[in-house]
């Protein structure tokens, strides 16, 4: 993908800045912010190529599209009569007085429906309730009657409002995070909001008006809110084939979707453009996708957006996610370096300081986002990284409460809080921590870990082994989640399916060298393709055939143990192969088994080299030293035996 000729660099250019002004009208401000930042992300020149290369997404639109998306003569009839009572709308809103907002435009009592689906007056209701009957068609009537007189900008404004303040409602009623209410309370503006939009599309078709896209994406978000998740995916691609440009959309479309399979299915039914582009970078991300593809996509999206610190933040998040913690602290301090007060995301940028153990630039960051705004949830999920890694972690727990009194929907705050509560043995607020993690995002591999991590810690296996699989089905390229799974098929005793999960954990990347191999044979080294694997994933393997009584085949995995210390070795035809592993804990638990092993088989010699070998690694000493004296009292009798016989 090369630059973009002239025109369609105006294009778009026109196009962003009309995303800012209508997503800033209509109150989507972190959309507009969003628009605002990849307007400006453009290079200064571009004015070297008058080419659009034929790879361009921008070449898959339309020829003549429009600067912006046209308006429709009623629409803007409807505004203009409004102007007046729209300001002083907007003017509330961004005092955050959303009920004030909504009553310019909408009764006080909106009608009371079903999130999903509105049900008949029910058959049963007798007496005074039969008077009453007619009380919610009348309000339906009426209120559909001021809705349609409204324009779609204000109307959206107004329910948008409505359904601020209902969420507001919500985090002042739940109270004390993991409180008896937290969690239970639902928004019950949804219900009114849902009504009035059904009404509204009912008549849409009668009214001879064009649809924009905006009420399109608010309903997606009450009905995802309903769980009624597959007409919220419908409608919020509505939203996006009616208005491009509106990137909350996208993102709600996004958290909608639970696997990989499942982006490749709504891809055909999007609008062809450079949004969709963006879309699929993003999606792929947060479904842990990090192929080449999403790489090469990324970096075609780059020419166009040299400097957009968004598109930078996706390659950091590909390779935070593929455990390439270098790269990804690279990318994200040049982010920081380029714009230090920019605090999105950065509590990722606190995680991978955390894994790396860099105490003192994760200090670094937390006393700068604390100088830009200690009242935002990543300043305070930073904080609390800190004096996790400080390992003081009451004080870790208490930056994540602030963190979800700010913001009870901030994912990183609930699973790190989760950690936080595993390490101070409290593993029912744990359980209730990560719980409300995967309620917020269902894709978030680490809660469905930690959720089976604290059930194996209450020694609740099965439990946790379905957690754990769940853990695997998002991320089924990463050994630590199938380990997982063998061990707990091990605990609940299905055995020949724990040595499959470690073998996938082999197969998955459980290896110190990249170039291990996706199969192997019992203690083949020709099959190990010159890798060095992870011998805390084959001693596992040995002992679960130990206990299916294959000796044989535990021998085999306790010598490819043994094997992973020294590696493949140095020769002329393999000139890059290094050494293993070197001596472990592991490793020598899998030596003083061999050692046991050839005594019992009355292999003394062998036996009496692996017990010497251990008394001088200094790991498992008493036990080598005891089967030393134990070979040696054997080979003493086997010797004066022999001088008996005659």
């Amino acid at each position: 993908m090369g630059s973009l000729s002239q025109a369609d660099a105006a294009q778009l250019k026109a196009q962003l800045q009309d995303a800012v002004i209508c997503c800033s009208e209509r109150g989507l401000y972190h959309a507009s912010k969003w628009a605002a930042e990849l307007l400006n992300s453009f290079p200064e020149s571009d004015d070297d190529d008058t080419r659009t290369d034929v790879d361009s997404p921008m070449s898959d639109a339309p020829p003549h599209t429009p600067s912006a998306v046209p308006k429709d003569p009623i629409e803007l009839r409807l505004e203009a009569r409004e102007t007046h009572k729209y300001l002083l709308a907007k003017s509330f809103f961004d005092c955050r007085e959303y009920d004030r907002c909504a009553a310019v435009f909408l009764p006080s009592a909106l009608p009371k429906g079903s999130v999903i689906s509105s049900s008949p007056p029910s058959a049963k209701s007798k007496g005074k309730g039969k008077a009453k009957q007619g009380t919610p068609t009348k309000t339906r009537t009426r209120i559909a009657e001021s809705v349609q007189g409204l324009s779609q900008k204000s109307l959206f404004l107004a329910l948008y409002a409505k359904y601020l303040a209902g969420e507001r409602r919500v985090n002042e009623d739940s109270e004390v995070i993991l409180g008896p209410r937290d969690g239970g309370v639902l928004n019950k503006e949804l219900q009114g909001i849902s009504a009035v939009l059904k009404e509204w599309f009912v008549n849409l078709p009668s009214c001879g008006r064009q649809p924009q896209g905006w009420l399109e994406y608010l309903y997606g978000i009450v009905l995802a809110k309903g769980k009624n998740e597959n007409l919220a995916k419908d409608y919020f691609i509505q939203s996006v084939t009616y208005y491009t440009f509106n990137w909350a959309a996208w993102q709600e479309l996004a958290s909608l979707l639970g696997t990989a399979e499942e982006l490749d299915e709504i891809v055909p039914r999007l609008p062809r453009n450079l949004m969709v582009f963006i879309f699929h970078i993003t999606a792929s991300q947060e479904l842990y996708r990090a192929d080449e593809q999403v790489h090469e996509s990324l970096t075609n999206i780059l020419t166009i957006f040299p400097t957009s610190a968004f598109l930078q933040l996706q390659r950091g998040m590909l390779y935070y996610h593929s455990k390439d913690f270098d790269t990804a602290e690279k990318v994200f301090s040049d982010i920081l370096l380029a714009e230090p007060h920019r605090l999105d995301h950065l509590d990722t940028y606190s995680n991978i300081l955390y894994v790396m153990g860099n105490r003192v630039k994760l200090a670094f960051i937390a006393q700068l986002a604390s100088n830009t705004d200690k009242f935002r949830p990543e300043t305070c999920c930073v904080i609390g990284n800190y004096y996790s890694l400080k390992s003081d972690h009451e004080k870790a727990v208490m930056y994540f409460r602030r963190a979800l009194v700010l913001n009870r929907s901030f994912l990183s705050a609930w699973t790190l809080m989760g950690h936080e509560f595993v390490e101070m043995k409290n593993t029912h607020a744990a359980i209730d921590s990560y719980r409300r993690a995967v309620d917020v995002n269902r894709k978030d591999y680490r809660a469905w870990y930690g959720l089976g991590h604290t059930y194996e810690l209450l020694e609740m296996h099965s439990y946790a082994l379905f957690y754990h699989q769940r853990a695997t089905a998002l991320r089924p390229f990463d050994p630590k989640m199938w380990m997982a799974v063998g061990q707990c098929f091990g605990k609940v005793g299905k055995i020949t399916n724990g040595i499959r999960a470690y073998k996938r954990a082999l197969v998955a990347g459980s290896y110190y060298d990249a170039g291990a191999v996706s199969s192997f044979g019992s203690g083949d080294m020709s099959a190990l393709g010159g890798g060095i694997l992870d011998p805390d994933v084959l001693y596992p393997i040995a002992l679960l055939y130990e206990r299916l009584h294959d000796m044989q085949e535990c021998a085999a995995y306790m010598e490819l143990v043994l094997a992973q210390e020294e590696g493949p070795g140095k020769d002329e035809s393999n000139p890059d192969a290094g050494g293993g592993v070197g001596v472990t804990a592991t490793t020598s638990k899998a030596r003083l088994w061999l050692a046991r092993w050839e005594y019992m088989r009355g292999v003394y010699q062998r036996a009496m080299e692996l017990a010497n070998e251990l008394c001088q690694d200094g790991i498992e000493v008493e036990d080598a030293k005891a089967l030393v004296r134990d070979i040696r009292a054997r080979m003493e009798r086997g010797k004066h035996d022999e001088l008996e016989t005659p």
